[in-house]
């Protein structure tokens, strides 16, 4: 069995948060830059349970854990 593919419309779907490309857009210019040294886990924007999520799922290296790279690696550009 193939492993299903998400998206970043479908991450912040999961997430509870708006997830049409504009909103995705304006999030992430709104809450980038983040500090190297923090993980996006650890941000101060996420609620506990979103959090835990994106913890978990990059622990687990499952099927979420390409998506959540690409939004950490998008918060996290200068």
């Amino acid at each position: 069995m193939e492993p299903s593919l998400h998206t970043l419309n479908n991450l912040f779907a999961q997430l509870g948060l708006p997830s049409d490309d504009v909103e995705i857009d304006n999030f992430i210019q709104t809450h980038s830059h983040l500090e190297t040294s923090l993980s996006l886990s650890e941000a101060p924007f996420w609620t506990p349970s979103q959090a835990a999520f994106l913890r978990e799922e990059i622990l687990k290296d499952a099927d979420w854990a390409e998506v959540i790279d690409q939004l950490n690696t998008r918060l996290h550009s200068k």
